[in-house]
């Protein structure tokens, strides 16, 4: 017997909110869950590695996969760098009958919405914008200029929760994680 196609599950919600926190943590504890690898033009952040946090690519090689139809989304974030989806991986997953997630920002999202409706829409939420504000500072691998720009797109990210089937916040990360995987339907 063939396995049914299984359900995307796309997690997102505004910067710094901890999405690469908690897809972290299911990796860690929930290998089962296959999580896409976004594609982005922008430099690894101190400690992240190419093909594990992101695939890191020059803006021409992005550019081809865009007018190759090769990413189910693809986005420019703060303004100023490319991130994308490729397709081919999430459709094998899915295809196999496995539990997939993308961790994507909320324009990428909106796209997936359009071209994937039966996906799970599931938006991280901070507990407060204070609690928000200090994760950002706190990371310290922005300027502050780049934080501004963080801060005022958070700000809109934060408008479009009622966009989402599901919201989780994240005021602790084990829990937030293993909400997430309840609603994909994964056993712990």
């Amino acid at each position: 017997m063939t396995k049914q196609p299984a359900r995307l599950t796309v997690l997102a919600g505004p910067t710094a909110v901890g999405k690469g926190t908690v897809s972290a943590d299911i990796r860690a504890r929930y290998p089962q869950v296959w999580l896409s690898v976004s594609m982005t033009t922008r430099d690894p952040r101190p400690g992240e590695v190419d093909g594990l946090h992101y695939h890191f690519v020059s803006p021409e090689r992005f550019e081809e996969m865009v007018e190759h139809g090769d990413l189910l989304e693809w986005a420019v974030v703060h303004g100023r760098n490319r991130y994308g989806t490729p397709r081919g991986p999430v459709l094998e997953r899915l295809a196999a009958g496995e539990p997939a997630l993308l961790e994507i920002d909320l324009q990428g999202a909106r796209q997936v919405r359009r071209t994937m409706p039966d996906a799970r829409f599931v938006f991280l939420a901070p507990p407060s914008w204070d609690e928000l504000v200090r994760r950002l500072v706190g990371r310290g691998t922005e300027s502050a200029e780049e934080r501004e720009r963080r801060l005022e797109t958070a700000r809109v990210e934060l408008a479009a929760e009622p966009e989402f089937d599901h919201v989780i916040v994240n005021d602790d990360v084990h829990r937030a994680t293993d909400e997430l995987v309840r609603l994909m339907g994964v056993d712990a």
